[in-house]
C-alpha cells in the first residue's frame, strides 16, 4: 500500500488539474469578452485551490472596498498567490520571468497579471504600467520585497515599486492597504522554525522538489491581516509610503507568529471565510 503522502499528492494533483483545466477556457473567454466576471472568477478558483491544498485562511479585518486599491503584502511562497487570490478580487504584480513559466505563466496572464522588469532602468515603465491599471479602477496586489522570504522576517522593500501611487498624475488619491500573511500551523500545531521551510520558498530552493514535498503535507493554517487603509497623498515620498507599509506589515507578521492579534482594518476582525461559491462569481439578475 502506498504511503499516505503519495496518495495525498496524487489526489491533490488530480483535483488541481481538473479544476484548473476546466476553468482556464472559461476565464479566457471572460477576459476576451471584457466581462466583469473576469475579475471575480479567479477568487472562486483560488479559494477552491486552497481547499484542495488543505489551506485554511484565518482572516482579520477586511479588504479595502475602494477602487482602485493597491494591496501591499509580504511574500513567503508561491502559495501566497492562492491565499491572497482567494481573499482579494484583484490582479497580481509579478516579475516578468513568471510570464514564461509553463502553466503558471498562462494562469497569471488569465488573471491579468501586471508583469514588470525590476531593473533600475525600467522604473518609469513600471510606474506607467501600474498607474494605467490603477487609474482604470483595477485592484492590484504587490509584493514589494521583490522576492520571497523565509516567512519570519521581511526583506527590504523596493520603494521604486510605489512610484505608481506617488509620482503619476492623480495617483495621490489611490488607496493603499498593507496586508500581513503569516504561515501559522500545520495540522493544528504551531509551525516551528524547522517546518517553516517546507512551505516558505526562498533563496536557491528548486521549485519542483519543494512543490512535491508541500503537496504531501497536512493542513496549513494561514493568518491574513488587512491593516488600515492609507492614501499615497498622505506621504511625502514613495520611500515614506514604502517604509510605512513595511513597518505595519512587519508588526502584523510578528504579532501573528507570536500568537497575538495584529492591528487590523477598522472593520471588526472576521473569521476565516469559506471559498466563494461559484454562484457568487456569477452576475445577479
Amino acid at each position: 500500500m502506498p504511503p499516505r503522502g503519495s496518495v495525498l499528492r496524487l489526489v491533490r494533483v488530480v483535483a488541481y488539474c481538473a479544476l484548473t483545466f476546466s476553468l482556464m477556457p472559461v476565464q479566457a473567454a471572460l477576459v476576451l469578452l471584457r466581462s466583469p466576471l473576469a475579475n471575480r472568477l479567479p477568487r472562486f478558483y483560488h479559494g477552491r485551490v486552497c481547499r484542495i491544498l488543505g489551506i485554511t485562511i484565518e482572516r482579520h479585518g477586511v479588504p479595502s472596498p475602494v477602487r482602485p486599491t493597491l494591496f501591499v503584502a509580504n511574500h513567503t511562497s508561491y502559495l501566497d498567490i492562492e491565499i491572497l487570490g482567494a481573499a482579494v478580487p484583484g490582479s497580481f504584480v509579478s516579475k516578468v520571468d513568471v510570464d514564461g513559466w509553463p502553466l503558471f505563466g498562462w494562469l497569471a496572464r488569465l488573471q491579468r497579471t501586471v508583469f514588470i522588469d525590476r531593473k533600475r532602468r525600467s522604473v518609469a515603465r513600471q510606474r506607467d504600467a501600474l498607474s494605467t491599471r490603477l487609474h482604470a479602477g483595477d485592484q492590484l496586489i504587490l509584493f514589494p520585497e521583490g522576492t520571497s522570504g523565509n516567512g519570519q522576517h521581511l526583506l527590504p522593500f523596493k520603494s521604486a515599486l510605489f512610484a505608481a501611487v506617488t509620482e503619476s498624475d492623480g495617483a495621490g488619491d489611490i488607496a493603499v492597504q498593507p496586508v500581513s500573511v503569516a504561515y501559522l500551523r500545520l495540522d493544528g500545531m504551531p509551525l516551528g522554525r524547522s517546518y517553516r521551510p517546507l512551505f516558505a520558498w526562498y533563496g536557491d530552493m528548486d521549485l519542483a522538489p519543494h512543490l512535491w514535498t508541500m503537496l504531501g503535507l497536512g493542513r496549513l493554517g494561514v493568518g491574513v491581516t488587512f491593516h488600515p487603509v492609507v492614501r499615497a497623498a498622505d506621504f511625502p515620498s514613495r520611500k515614506a509610503l514604502a517604509d510605512h507599509c513595511a513597518a505595519v506589515i512587519a508588526a502584523g507578521l510578528s504579532a501573528a507568529l507570536a500568537g497575538r492579534e495584529a492591528m487590523a482594518s477598522p472593520a471588526a476582525a472576521i473569521p476565516a471565510a469559506p471559498a466563494p461559491a461559484l454562484a457568487d462569481a456569477l452576475p445577479t439578475q
